[in-house]
């Protein structure tokens, strides 16, 4: 049995539950709107990167791509060259992947590496995985350097949760991030392994793939040749962990299952997904879960990196075959071919003109807070 099915549900999550169970939450309040501008202005999306991706906490992986310690990984999605790296400790950090010699980069590539320490390709500086500069040749022709002045450019980070937050800003405030590790905690995602990882190139604000994860209504109609069949139409409940969004949607199953206390039964009954501000989504599903970062790359593209993460790594061929079934059912139909799609059209179509703004129903009404707190964020 997985550790998660013997850790209890947090008292949020069985809240959300039990109003699942008592037929989801009412649909108060009428039609809202946002302007297409959100999403085809490019001063604004200046704004945005610099007044929210560039001061708050972003996730940049879940724990489970860098396992063990000893590793390390580049990474460019959000434009400037990164690295994670996990120590001979097993603390996680995020580093400007730059040596402090010339410049150029340290590490090349798209996959993690297992290394003891990082050796810069043009002069042979060496790196720990904690950042510190331990040699360089010919250390005569640097008489005064003083090696603990030359570690590695570190970015405020934390790992909470199972999921590595940095940020930009030296100021950046991580607590919201700690309080979202104990949900996460309750089904033991840092023990998750990691199956599969790709990153989508979506045309589209990345404004348009967070509202597509901050309602159900879609669920019946676009998913309905995939996992539309899987769930109820508008069961559904909500609430917020400061920024964040935190939504639970019924699964085609009885009311008594979402009204139970133990998470095997309510993974089977219960879809829970964490919208994390400003631009992650976690989907808990029956056996693996998927997380997804999303890195603006212009107003009208991004970058979405999809991560599925098991129980345990597959023993046999049909484990393997039945989480390969999961992985393309989601990241390639699901995800790829009907949520990335719907939002690239959605896209085109505000970019062309033809309407000044998007009407949002009661059953939408997550979208409209998201858009509440982009607003005050870029008000701050």
């Amino acid at each position: 049995m997985n550790v998660a099915t013997r850790i209890a549900p947090t008292a949020g999550q069985l809240a959300l539950a039990k109003k699942l169970a008592e037929g989801g939450e009412g649909r108060a309040g009428g039609i809202t709107f946002v302007d297409a501008a959100a999403y085809t202005d490019p001063a604004r999306f200046d704004a945005e990167r610099a007044k929210i991706f560039a001061k708050r906490p972003l996730v940049i992986a879940p724990s489970a791509l860098l396992p063990d310690p000893g590793m390390a990984i580049p990474h460019d999605g959000y434009g400037k060259p990164l690295l994670i790296t996990r120590d001979r400790e097993g603390k996680a950090h995020v580093f400007m992947n730059v040596c402090r010699h010339r410049g150029t980069r340290l590490v090349e590539g798209q996959e993690p590496v297992c290394a003891s320490r990082l050796v810069c390709p043009y002069h042979a500086w060496t790196y720990g995985l904690d950042g510190k500069l331990l040699a360089l040749p010919r250390t005569d022709a640097f008489p005064d350097l003083e090696k603990s002045e030359f570690g590695l450019r570190r970015l405020p980070t934390l790992e909470a949760g199972g999921l590595i937050w940095f940020a930009f800003d030296e100021g950046a405030d991580f607590s919201e991030p700690e309080t979202l590790g104990h949900d996460f905690d309750a089904f033991d995602l840092a023990g998750q392994y990691l199956f599969r990882r790709r990153t989508h190139d979506v045309a589209a604000n990345w404004k348009q793939i967070m509202d597509a994860f901050l309602e159900s209504y879609h669920v019946q109609r676009l998913h309905a040749a995939t996992i539309g069949p899987f769930f109820k139409d508008g069961v559904a409940s909500a609430d917020t962990i400061g920024a964040h969004q935190r939504s639970a949607v019924g699964r085609d199953v009885s009311a008594n299952d979402c009204a139970a206390e133990d998470w095997p039964t309510l993974r089977r009954a219960i879809t829970y997904t964490y919208q994390m501000f400003p631009a992650t989504v976690l989907i808990v599903s029956p056996d693996y879960v998927n997380l997804m970062t999303l890195m603006p790359r212009g107003v009208d593209r991004v970058l979405v990196e999809d991560f599925m993460l098991i129980p345990e790594p597959p023993a046999t061929d049909k484990a393997l075959a039945h989480w390969e079934k999961s992985w393309n059912l989601l990241d390639g139909g699901v995800f790829g071919a009907e949520d990335f799609r719907a939002a690239a059209l959605c896209q085109e179509g505000l970019m062309s003109g033809a309407i000044d703004r998007l009407t949002l129903g009661s059953m939408e009404s997550g979208i409209r807070l998201f858009h509440d707190a982009v607003e005050k964020a870029l008000a701050g």
